[in-house]
């Protein structure tokens, strides 16, 4: 097995012992996005809808460097620290993505890495 890490910097800097995402054969594990301006490192917005945005955006660069498109994310999990904030993210993905939409989980937690509100992950798989 061969694993090839995928860096942007398009993307915010890991802020630990972790690659923005690992890709294996023709799937690309993307680690989590916070809305983090990859120059600044700071949050881009205390506003909901702003945060959702970014953390496309940022998910987009890593998939842009590992070759791919959002047409391509098989599974996307989504974290929020207040899941009433939910009906936004549908809204703000509905931008994002057309059918077929990938499999996706929203879950609620308590806190997120750097007072986030919002943190997305996916999988992403490319044509051979």
């Amino acid at each position: 097995m061969t694993r090839e890490v995928i860096n942007t910097p398009n993307a915010p800097a890991a802020i630990g012992t972790y690659s923005q995402a690992v890709k294996v054969g023709t799937t690309v594990y993307l680690s989590g996005q916070i809305p983090l301006d990859p120059q600044t490192m700071e949050f881009v917005s205390e506003e909901i809808t702003v945060q959702v945005h970014q953390v496309f955006k940022n998910l987009n660069a890593v998939i842009e460097a590992a070759g791919g498109n959002f047409s391509q994310i098989t599974k996307l999990n989504i974290f929020l620290t207040d899941l009433k904030n939910f009906p936004i993210v549908n809204e703000v993905m509905a931008e994002y993505f057309q059918q077929p939409y990938p499999a996706r989980a929203a879950i609620g937690v308590k806190e997120l890495p750097k007072g986030a509100q919002v943190e997305m992950d996916c999988i992403l798989e490319l044509e051979a």
